[in-house]
């Protein structure tokens, strides 16, 4: 055996395409909203600083959509929104990494673990604004394909049927991928494709209590909107440390990793 070879790294473990998940109960989602709660009332300073980011946003995206009136810029504000949210979602994951590792969370944790992901995020980031883009087109070719017009009332709902179906493969996709894949590439050292496979197919395998964390997730958005927005300063932050919970519960993915 020559120096060289004796020298040689040992290979990597195999590791499977998709990250092991477990069967969740139906109780699930409701004991990652406990968690996350609890997260947050540990880090309240970080929480309602990120809600306040988010917040700042969202206000800025609707008021100048609300006054400019053009579809481009709102579209290319959504996108920058789309670039932007993921990094604020890592940081806080952070935030719900440290309290479990022990750790008092800090901003600059933060932001160096949102630096470190920056390209994986920015690879979730692209993809959901593709999805976007074709849910876009695709409700354009359903308002051509069935054009409403006053007073028909039948032709209205053919085309809130066929809108309601083409928009709900789109969110079923988004939904499914991005589940458990942020939180996931922001504990573990794991590409993007890896990650969304994962969440896929840990959403699959769960799709009842799925479905339920997911009305869940739209029903506390709906009442951070319908207050002015001023709920999102709670909302978001407690939903992210709860999809961090989600993820740690769900995916066992102690063969990648941990990131330092």
């Amino acid at each position: 055996m020559t120096p060289e070879q004796t020298n040689d790294p040992s290979p990597e473990p195999a590791r499977p395409f998709a990250v092991p998940c477990v069967e969740l109960d139906r109780g699930a989602p409701l004991r990652w909203l406990r968690r996350g709660w609890a997260d947050f009332r540990r880090a309240p300073g970080l929480s309602l600083l990120f809600g306040a980011v988010i917040l700042v946003v969202s206000v800025a995206v609707s008021a100048l959509a609300w006054k400019l009136g053009r579809f481009a810029l709102l579209a290319a504000l959504l996108s920058g929104f789309v670039f932007v949210a993921p990094l604020i979602a890592v940081g806080l994951y952070c935030v719900s990494r440290a309290l479990e590792a022990g750790r008092t969370p800090t901003l600059r944790d933060s932001f160096v673990l949102a630096r470190r992901v920056a390209g994986q995020a920015g690879v979730f980031a692209l993809v959901q604004l593709v999805v976007l883009m074709l849910w876009s087109r695709a409700g354009m070719m359903v308002n051509a394909f069935v054009p409403v017009e006053d007073g028909q009332l039948a032709t209205l709902l053919e085309f809130l049927l066929i809108g309601s179906a083409a928009g709900s493969v789109f969110a079923v996709f988004t939904f499914a991928t991005a589940a458990f894949s942020l939180p996931m590439i922001a504990d573990r050292d794991v590409d993007m494709v890896t990650a969304g496979v994962s969440s896929a197919n840990a959403v699959l395998r769960n799709k009842a209590v799925m479905v339920l964390w997911a009305l869940l997730i739209a029903l506390l958005t709906a009442v951070g909107f319908f207050t002015a927005y001023l709920g999102l300063v709670v909302v978001m932050p407690w939903l992210a440390y709860s999809a961090w919970h989600a993820y740690r519960e769900t995916l066992d993915a102690s063969s990648w990793p941990r990131l330092d």
